[in-house]
């Protein structure tokens, strides 16, 4: 009896010890935790005062996304025997200089992407890699600052596909107006005096007209997060078939140095690319909405 009692209260003394050392290391876990934080807020202040100082600022981040699958005689599909892939990539640039009394904002958007089914019963089907995605987007801001708030200011913004029917159409909008910073890292552009020229092919709906243009851009890296949102709209003072309007989002979450996960999506409205498409007028044009999103590793420069 006294050699299971003293097994016992051994047994015991082994589990509080333990738990006893399971505790204390939860608690300088929480403390070095803690520790961390105080430390990385202390970095992201000194960060806030970089980004304060006048000069250039000048970064990067994307994502990038694939795939690559191969079938053989998989009979529950229409095609038994293929070979299939895919791959993306969206870069965001930016090159701002800040000064006291002007500053100059420039942005860049690239989409592209890639995609290929070839069915091996097919002698027809093309083995190759075909264009899905196209997108090309810069921006340069100017502006002279009124106060901290607001600018008198001018855009260029240029938007376009690369990989097929180059500048047909392509946009390029320059106007005039101001310029609006309400918070840090976001910049709304306000341009009554806007023309957006339009680059197309003879005998298309494609039309050039003058409107106001309206951009919205919000950038901020915090912590691992990046994160940038672009809306950009035009007004036609000549019919509302003319105008358009794109949103364009982008996420990235870094795991491990300059890489980890990130997430795109676009949206878009353009009648007269809607009529062009279905080879209609655009009284019968059916502007539906445009979109498409990207998931994979993203990137940071």
């Amino acid at each position: 009896m006294k050699k299971v009692l003293l097994i016992g209260a051994l047994f015991l003394g082994i589990v509080s010890v333990n738990a006893q050392t399971k505790e204390e290391l939860k608690a300088e876990k929480a403390e070095k935790q803690a520790q961390a934080d105080k430390f990385q807020a202390e970095a992201d202040a000194i960060q806030a005062q970089i980004d304060a100082l006048p000069g250039w600022r000048v970064g990067a981040f994307g994502t990038i996304g694939g795939s690559i699958s191969e079938f053989n005689n998989w009979y529950a599909q229409a095609a038994p025997n293929n070979s299939s892939g895919n791959i993306g990539f969206t870069v965001n640039g930016y090159a701002n200089l800040i000064e006291e009394k002007f500053f100059w904002r420039n942005n860049l958007n690239v989409n592209l992407g890639w995609v290929k089914l070839d069915d091996k019963d097919d002698p027809t089907d093309s083995d190759k890699f075909r264009e899905n995605t196209d997108v090309f987007n810069i921006t340069s801001l100017y502006g002279r600052k009124l106060n901290d708030k607001w600018a008198i200011s001018g855009l260029g913004e240029y938007r376009t596909t690369l990989l097929n029917n180059f500048n047909n159409p392509g946009y390029l909008d320059l106007g005039v107006g101001a310029t609006w910073t309400p918070i840090e890292n976001l910049v709304v552009v306000i341009h009554p005096l806007n023309y957006n020229f339009v680059f197309a092919d003879e005998g298309t709906v494609f039309e050039s007209s003058l409107g106001a243009k309206f951009v919205a851009d919000y950038t901020r890296q915090i912590g691992k997060v990046n994160f940038k949102s672009n809306f950009s709209g035009f007004a036609s003072y000549k019919s509302g078939d003319y105008s358009n309007w794109t949103w364009i989002n982008s996420f990235g979450y870094t795991l491990w140095k300059n890489i980890g996960v990130g997430f795109d999506f676009g949206l878009r409205s353009n009648k007269q690319e809607a009529a062009a498409y279905q080879g209609v007028s655009l009284d019968n044009a059916d502007n539906d909405l445009q979109s498409y999103w990207l998931f994979g590793l993203n990137y940071k420069l």
